[in-house]
């Protein structure tokens, strides 16, 4: 037993104190990457949620899934960015066991909170084009809860390497923690598989077929040119739907080569992965931090308005909304 906590110290050490996979040059690169994007993330999710505050039209259901989105955009931005560009600037993880524990299981927080929100996302657009008969009855309080179904799911799988199935430490370059997948025994291997199919293929799953009865929806109406019949503004709803379709599109990029390496690490020689694709798969996991808000300006109009709005520190800046009653209450302002 003593030789066995002997050498679990000693692996300790090597872990949070052994020699990197990078170079100190490689490492400042990375740092300046990760300080130059935490910065544009943090200003451009900040900004994000001004416009919410000062804008009330754009208070919508949908746009409440953004809020909350934007708010996991800025807990990576604000806590994961400047931890590890301190640790790659320090040559090595800097800030010991608990710090590691902390850092990976928040990053696996808002990364989990963000595919459910997305999901949530999905969800909406396909009750707001294909089922206005149960999206009428949705209400600020059912959002609310969906949403909060999302937030504890992310706490739930967030929390389990702390607890004792699978672990966090640091990856091979030193300098960032995540799942420990160097340690690829039954415990990792059944988190990760368990993690992949209830966070990655199932919410893919979803949003494919939210998405795809979107679509078929939307060309139905089209091709039988009755838009006028449709009591919604439509205009509007294809530039939320876009937008949507465009971030799980974003997503997908984003998190795939994570996925890659946690399957490639249970199935194969952990060993073998290269230090280069360790640290790119979760700094292109980090990256919708920082992208998404270039996606609602782009793909929704409003969002330009409300901008732009903004930027000429106008004291009112009206966001036009159809007179017309919406097909269902996801694009009415929200109220208590």
């Amino acid at each position: 037993m003593g030789i066995e906590i002997a050498v679990n110290m000693s692996d300790e050490v090597a872990l949070y104190g052994g020699k990197s996979a990078f170079t100190q040059t490689e490492h400042n690169i990375v740092a300046g990457y990760l300080i130059t994007a935490g910065v544009v993330s943090l200003a451009s999710n900040i900004v994000v949620l001004l416009m919410f505050v000062k804008f009330k039209e754009l208070r919508t259901a949908t746009n409440i899934i953004i809020i909350n989105l934007a708010l996991t955009d800025i807990g990576v931005a604000g806590i994961g960015y400047p931890m590890s560009a301190a640790s790659d600037i320090h040559g090595s993880w800097k800030f010991g066991y608990t710090g590691c524990q902390i850092y990976a299981a928040l990053n696996i927080f808002f990364g989990m909170a963000s595919i459910g929100l997305l999901t949530v996302v999905a969800i909406d657009r396909y009750l707001t084009i294909c089922r206005p008969d149960i999206g009428q009855k949705m209400t600020m309080r059912s959002y609310n809860l969906i949403i909060l179904a999302a937030w504890l799911n992310a706490v739930f799988w967030s929390s389990m390497p702390v607890v004792g199935w699978a672990s966090y430490a640091p990856d091979p370059t030193g300098a960032t923690c995540t799942i420990n997948w160097r340690n690829n025994d039954a415990s990792f291997i059944s988190y990760t598989m368990a993690v992949i199919a209830v966070n990655f293929i199932l919410p893919l799953s979803i949003m494919f077929y939210c998405y795809y009865n979107v679509s078929v929806t939307m060309k139905r109406y089209k091709a039988s040119n009755c838009l006028d019949s449709v009591n919604m503004d439509w205009a509007d709803q294809m530039d939320v739907t876009k937008m949507s379709i465009v971030m799980i599109i974003m997503f997908l990029v984003a998190w795939s080569p994570y996925s890659i390496v946690c399957l490639w690490a249970s199935f194969g020689d952990p060993k073998k992965i290269p230090a280069a694709m360790a640290i790119i798969a979760p700094l292109f996991a980090k990256s919708s931090t920082f992208y998404n808000p270039c996606i609602y300006v782009i793909a929704n109009k409003k969002f330009r308005r409300a901008i732009i709005g903004m930027v000429r520190c106008q004291t009112r800046q009206r966001i036009t909304i159809n007179t017309q009653v919406p097909m269902t209450i996801s694009q009415q302002p929200l109220t208590q």
